[in-house]
């Protein structure tokens, strides 16, 4: 005898004391990764006035997620997954402190530099596939997509109180302190992983991960290459995240420049609006707990996303330009959730995290090259042509996409997910 699975409860990773005070620890520690990007990339500038180290800065940020991330879910697999996320912690406080010491001694070099640009960046590619891990450990498979959903939400937070924090800091107490209290936010999540039980594998017990290369994405792959569901969601993180990417952000200013008013107020404004629409998307969507993890509403969230992208581009207008970045906020944060939780649920659980890893390396890694999409064909044709072009694409993409998962849409995730129940009615058995 069967019984249909419970509907998930809204907030329901909140609700569960290990995984809540996860979320808020990450929360801080995405912060405090925004703070150091504030603080350095001033210091930096300030510094060298070098245009090609600002192209380093966001390359350095993205490339280790598109090469290491697959052997980064290996190590996730084979070992205790809080002590992978605390080494990830480790590696930030250790960058941020070499900042600390560069910047009081004035003795910074762009060597340097370029190697604690890419050491954080390395320390972001490992956080991710252990993560993941924990999340769905804490929570089990019926409230995964509340955990991935929440955790991208309180990211977000992260990513939006972070560049204000870090200016905070910057003009109160100077870069030298700023970049050392910055090394602060990390500890919350850090000694909280030495409290909980959860490991990332103690609702499995299979046998041990098998070593992986640090090349082996196509070997994962070709390994889940039958199953078109896990691929289309990979695919469709992978074509978001070249397309457009963090693209949007770099060149912002240079919409701001067109849209009218004061350039710099303007500037703010619209990066509050793309990241206010991850938050209160991500808040509505766990409220409301109406749109289950389907292969369908992926591609209509990636979908949205790019049409609300194309026409950001093409528009002069103030006004809609900033609604039309709140809901491609929202349509991003659920579609990179829906696709994180779909790739869990069909991921087999001794592979996990090389799985995770494959998909970090599409949603993560080809981030590096939105900087050509939208940044280099920008210098040629000016930035509203390319990012038009670019959202075009992907548009285009998913559309391509939905024909490749035609007849495929219900898939084992989407038997998995959770059915929605009316309040009162009884479990239905079989």
């Amino acid at each position: 005898m069967t019984v249909a699975a419970p509907a998930a409860r809204r907030f329901a990773a909140l609700r569960n004391r290990d995984c809540r005070p996860y979320l808020f620890g990450a929360a801080l520690s995405m912060m405090a990764d925004n703070i150091e990007h504030v603080i350095t990339y001033w210091m930096l500038w300030q510094k060298f006035h070098s245009e090609a180290l600002a192209g380093f800065q966001v390359i350095s940020h993205w490339v280790p997620f598109l090469l290491l991330s697959v052997w980064f879910g290996g190590l996730a697999d084979r070992y205790d997954c809080r002590r992978v996320i605390q080494a990830a912690q480790i590696l930030f406080m250790a960058v941020s402190l070499a900042w600390g010491i560069l910047f009081i001694t004035d003795s910074l070099q762009i060597w340097e530099a370029c190697l604690l640009l890419v050491l954080h960046g390395m320390a972001g590619s490992l956080w991710g596939p252990g993560e993941q891990l924990m999340l769905h450990d804490f929570v089990g498979d019926e409230e995964l997509a509340s955990a991935v959903r929440l955790n991208a939400t309180f990211r977000s937070l992260g990513v939006l109180f972070g560049p204000a924090v870090g200016s905070a800091l910057l003009l109160q107490l100077g870069p030298k302190a700023g970049i050392l209290v910055n090394i602060a936010f990390y500890l919350p999540l850090t000694l909280f992983l030495f409290r909980t039980r959860f490991t990332g594998h103690t609702r499995h017990s299979g046998a041990p991960a098998q070593r992986v290369g640090l090349f082996d994405s196509a070997k994962v792959l070709r390994r889940v290459a039958g199953d078109h569901t896990l691929i289309s969601m990979i695919i469709l993180a992978g074509l978001a995240s070249f397309f457009v990417g963090t693209s949007l952000q770099a060149t912002m200013p240079s919409f701001a420049d067109d849209l009218g008013g004061d350039p710099t107020d303007v500037y703010g404004v619209l990066l509050f609006a793309a990241g206010a629409g991850g938050v209160v998307g991500g808040i509505l969507l766990e409220a409301t707990g109406r749109i289950r993890p389907t292969v369908r509403v992926a591609l209509v969230t990636t979908l949205l996303y790019g049409v609300s992208t194309l026409l950001f581009a093409v528009t002069r207008n103030y006004a809609l330009a900033i609604a039309l970045l709140f809901i491609g906020g929202v349509a991003n944060l659920a579609s990179m959730s829906i696709g994180q939780t779909v790739t869990q649920l069909l991921a087999p659980p001794a592979e996990r995290g090389r799985v995770i890893g494959v998909y970090n390396v599409s949603a993560n890694g080809l981030r590096a090259g939105s900087g050509v999409t939208v940044g280099v064909l920008g210098q040629a044709i000016g930035v509203h042509w390319s990012l038009g072009l670019s959202s075009a694409a992907l548009c285009l993409g998913t559309g391509l996409a939905a024909l490749y998962t035609r007849g495929v849409h219900r898939g084992p995730a989407e038997e998995a997910a959770p059915q929605p129940v009316e309040a009162g009615a009884e479990p239905q058995q079989t």
